[in-house]
């Protein structure tokens, strides 16, 4: 049969689990001989041979020529000391809607000569997405989501049949569920086979402020086992799914002319900036995750809160599924996970100024009082995704910049018990009812902050104090990123 696509589905919440331990070069980037741009979205569908594509497809330009290498050297250039990396730049400031795509290997070949025949890509745009880490494979098509189309699930019935896959080498010995693990695709080279199923990230998540940072002037320490960087905010620590390329672990590894990439032990969110740990072995990257499992890494962040905080232990639960924003309670609900954090002081300060507040992009998320700001010192008891920013957030002091958890906090303080378990939570007659109420919340208050909200990991220690580091100034005390 001809290629087949299944069609693009704009969503988040896709099929199958991600293996992100691939190697990755940290030589010379390859050179790129064009210049990519996008024009404006615009729904269209289209018929080629067998193809059905319904897809938002920004159209992109390319300046080539017929002898293009993807695989050639790049020329030599720098910024700030080490190279320039000069694919799919220039980077753009503001993030597009994102673009999946789900296909189905009709014919074995190249991966680069598949995808970007069948999605009618240019060959070297192509050839960065994988580069991104933007493009994954399965030996077998995952199992589609319920909002699949009729002619999805039949496609997916075709490819997965016992009596094809009986057909495939590649398979012999592993489960359907083992042949479904998706894993990334990091040559364009790489071979797949006819029934291979692959996942493209057309539209990668960007982090152009990857390119406005001296990182060397961001490194606090550097030894034989570890890296201690002083992050930026608007930066991932090691990447997402559909960009590894954009990330301080890549970052850092070029500006200090490592060989060997830096490896990520824990994460802090894009949006916030200080103390990051990255691991230069391996066996440092175990050890510090141990450490962290024993309770033996001590964080401490500086929030420049709206409203003031009182000093002491402040105690929530969180509701354990993995969607933004995140919710917490006050009570007990068995499954949810604990969440404490110590307040050690708070201080009043001023609120950041407009020319600080421009240069840093804070997000003007409503709140009526600007003349003070409140910088609390944290003591991080128990480390969740968003903590320190649902928890302030729930007890009426927002952090500053905030656009997910601001406008809740607002939210509920204007009208009590519009939070289904804030302070002021009502009683639903039925769970259905609460259902409701719960993804009304989630789909109002899900904005995640542009560049820079009023957080820090201000310091960092192990071992008893025996390791211990610090960041810069916050953004909000006016120093340089």
């Amino acid at each position: 049969m001809g290629p087949a696509i299944l069609t693009s589905i704009l969503t988040n919440g896709l099929v199958s689990s991600l293996c992100t331990s691939n190697c990755r070069s940290f030589g010379t980037p390859l050179a790129l001989a064009r210049t990519l741009a996008s024009a404006s979205s615009n729904v269209f569908c289209r018929r080629h041979k067998r193809v059905v594509c319904c897809s938002n497809n920004p159209t992109f330009t390319a300046e080539l020529t017929a002898s293009s290498d993807i695989s050639a050297p790049a020329t030599a250039s720098s910024f700030n000391g080490y190279p320039e990396y000069n694919r799919l730049l220039p980077c753009p400031d503001q993030n597009g809607p994102p673009r999946v795509e789900h296909l189905v290997v009709s014919e074995g070949g190249r991966v680069l000569d598949y995808i970007y025949k069948a999605l009618d890509l240019p060959p070297l745009f192509v050839a960065d997405l994988i580069h991104f880490g933007a493009v994954y494979y399965a030996l077998v098509c995952p199992e589609p989501p319920p909002s699949a189309t009729p002619e999805q699930v039949r496609l997916f019935k075709e490819v997965t049949a016992p009596s094809v896959l009986r057909k495939r080498p590649s398979i012999k010995g592993k489960t359907v569920r083992e042949a479904q693990k998706t894993f990334r695709i990091t040559d364009v080279n790489e071979f797949v086979e006819a029934g291979t199923y692959l996942r493209v990230h057309v539209h990668p998540k960007r982090f152009p402020r990857c390119y406005k940072i001296d990182w060397k002037s961001r490194i606090i320490a550097v030894t034989e086992s570890f890296v201690v960087l002083d992050k930026p905010a608007g930066t991932s620590v090691g990447g997402t799914t559909d960009n590894i390329e954009e990330s301080c672990a890549t970052f850092a590894t070029r500006a200090l002319g490592l060989t060997t990439p830096l490896m990520t032990t824990h994460q802090i969110d894009n949006c916030t900036e200080g103390c990051v740990v990255l691991a230069r072995t391996k066996e440092h990257c175990s050890v510090f995750h141990g450490k962290i499992r024993e309770k033996r890494v001590k964080k401490l962040y500086l929030a420049l809160a709206a409203a003031p905080m009182p000093v002491g232990i402040v105690t929530h639960y969180m509701r354990p599924v993995n969607i933004a924003p995140r919710l917490i309670s006050e009570d007990f609900i068995k499954g949810w996970h604990l969440c404490q954090l110590e307040v050690l002081e708070c201080k009043e300060v001023p609120w950041p100024s407009t020319v600080i507040e421009e240069k840093y992009q804070i997000e003007d998320s409503g709140w009526p009082l600007k003349n003070s700001a409140f910088e609390c010192k944290i003591n991080l008891l128990t480390g969740r995704t968003h903590q320190i920013r649902t928890q302030l957030a729930a007890c009426g002091a927002p952090i500053v910049g905030d656009s997910m958890y601001m406008p809740a906090a607002i939210a509920e303080i204007t009208t009590p018990g519009l939070n289904p378990f804030g302070k002021n939570k009502k009683q639903y007659t039925t769970e259905s009812d609460k259902e409701t109420a719960v993804a009304e919340w989630i789909s109002t208050h899900g904005k995640e902050p542009g560049v820079v909200i009023g957080l820090q990991a201000c310091q960092i220690s192990w071992d008893d104090g025996e390791r211990f580091y610090k960041a810069g100034s916050p953004w909000w005390m006016g120093e340089i990123a």
